[in-house]
């Protein structure tokens, strides 16, 4: 098999929100796809539509602080056929959209305020009519860019000691990711941090009847973080402890785990890599599996049948650079000789974490449906840049053992017509075992958030 091609990701954005690492370039444009082929859906398979609560609440051109556009706006999802939400009520600020013992409250923003009982309304609303709703949080991010609004900001000793320290720039040097103009993620290896999400996600599950809860950005900011002390000492007992390695201690660290920098489209990247870094990549992908099986007991503990899930980016084969690995533990990418994954390590297949998981959404975040419509995929089975390429590598690295929702964003992401985001609705709800999600429900409403600049309910109803 050919081996796998690992486009960079450009990061860009049309005013709006956006989700995941960041949108996909338009990569070898496809040519002319083949005419759409209408095939059945399995029955039970769920179409969802995200519902981000800063551009949709706090946002210019949102509707979501208005009770009455509210109930518009579920009425005419119902009519396109979506069976559910995915409501976020803990935004990139840190703060929640609910009165929390845990978090202060977002009540306005940009001359915008919430409902006071904003997430009761929805759910209220949504299950009217037989929507299922999912609460969703941003789960590692507690401040927005420049650090200067949100839990961070606002918990000075909480800043200090958890924002995540990162690589700034090519030169190598540290410092805080607030003073990169980035949102402020923090270290996800923390105790502190890990309790804090742990603390609202119980919170979430008790308080609301919600049918199923939903982890984003649960992962590091990039492969340039977290580079703090913190996770030096951490990184060093890991070596201790899984390879056996004492030396270890005696680490130049971080030049031992990436020895030099370099930018691409935008993003730092690892230039000249050192002699531990790919055991660095297995370490943070264990720190996020093990909050991943606290996060299920305790949506678990409280209420055994509400469904735990997690967003990811479709892009498997770059993903290990924010820390996750959304596979099956039976499956082990360094032991993978069809793909050759050139930074697994033996120990990264372990750090699986689907088997916590009720279901998986996955950013399939692409304008390229089959593979067949380009001749650089045609003959290729798993490609992580086209929609029929990465379910087929998702349901390669998961075995088919959790539900799958392959996702479109479809305002981000720079569809020809609104007939290509049918036909690529179409496809998934055909291919993915759990069904569709969608992002984002304002680009659907908001010509000013989409490329097209037109609103997009009919091209869903007819996807």
């Amino acid at each position: 098999m050919k081996r796998l091609i690992a486009y960079g990701l450009l990061l860009f954005g049309i005013n709006s929100c956006s989700k995941g690492k960041g949108t996909i370039p338009d990569v070898n444009e496809p040519t002319k796809p083949a005419d759409p082929v209408v095939e059945i859906t399995k029955p039970g398979k769920q179409a969802l539509v995200w519902v981000d609560a800063h551009s949709n609440v706090f946002g210019t051109y949102g509707k979501f602080s208005d009770k009455n556009e509210i109930v518009k706006i579920l009425d005419i999802l119902k009519d396109c056929g979506v069976t559910g939400l995915v409501v976020d009520v803990k935004p990139s600020t840190g703060y929640t959209m609910y009165q929390s013992a845990f978090a202060k409250e977002f009540v306005t923003q940009n001359g915008k305020t919430k409902p006071a009982d904003y997430v009761d309304f929805v759910i209220s609303e949504a299950k009217k009519r037989n929507l299922k709703v999912y609460l969703s949080i941003v789960t590692f991010v507690e401040g927005t860019t420049n650090g200067t609004i949100g839990h961070a900001a606002d918990n000075a000793d909480f800043k200090e000691k958890y924002e995540s320290i990162v690589v700034k720039n090519v030169k190598g040097e540290l410092g805080r990711i607030s003073q990169t103009g980035k949102n402020t993620f923090v270290n996800p290896a923390q105790p502190v941090v890990q309790d804090r999400a742990l603390d609202i996600i119980k919170e979430l599950v008790s308080k609301f009847p919600l049918d199923g809860l939903i982890l984003d950005y649960a992962r590091y900011t990039d492969i340039n973080a977290d580079f703090s002390e913190f996770s030096k000492k951490e990184f060093i007992e890991f070596m201790r402890t899984k390879y056996n390695d004492s030396q270890a201690a005696n680490m130049s660290f971080p030049t031992d785990i990436v020895t030099t920098w370099k930018e691409t489209s935008g993003q730092l990247v690892p230039n000249i890599t050192g002699k531990y870094y790919k055991q660095w990549l297995v370490y943070r992908a264990t720190v996020i599996q093990g909050f991943f099986k606290k996060a299920r007991q305790a949506v678990k503990a409280v209420k055994p049948n509400v469904d735990f899930g997690v967003y990811v980016g479709a892009w498997y084969s770059s993903y290990y650079q924010v820390g996750v690995n959304w596979a099956s533990k039976e499956y082990d990418p360094f032991q993978d000789f069809n793909m050759r994954f050139d930074w697994a390590y033996p120990g990264y297949g372990e750090t699986g974490y689907l088997e916590e998981l009720d279901l998986l959404l996955t950013g399939n975040y692409f304008t390229q449906v089959k593979l067949s419509e380009n001749t650089a995929t045609a003959s290729l089975k798993y490609h992580w840049w086209s929609i029929e390429g990465s379910l087929n590598g998702i349901e390669y690295i998961t075995k088919n053992k959790k539900p799958i929702y392959g996702s479109l964003d479809v305002g981000n992401i720079n569809y020809a017509s609104k007939a290509e985001i049918s036909r690529a609705i179409k496809y998934i709800m055909s291919r993915a075992s759990g069904g569709v999600m969608l992002f984002d429900v304002v680009h659907m409403y908001g010509p000013q958030y989409n490329y097209l600049k037109q609103e997009l309910f009919d091209a869903v109803k007819e996807g």
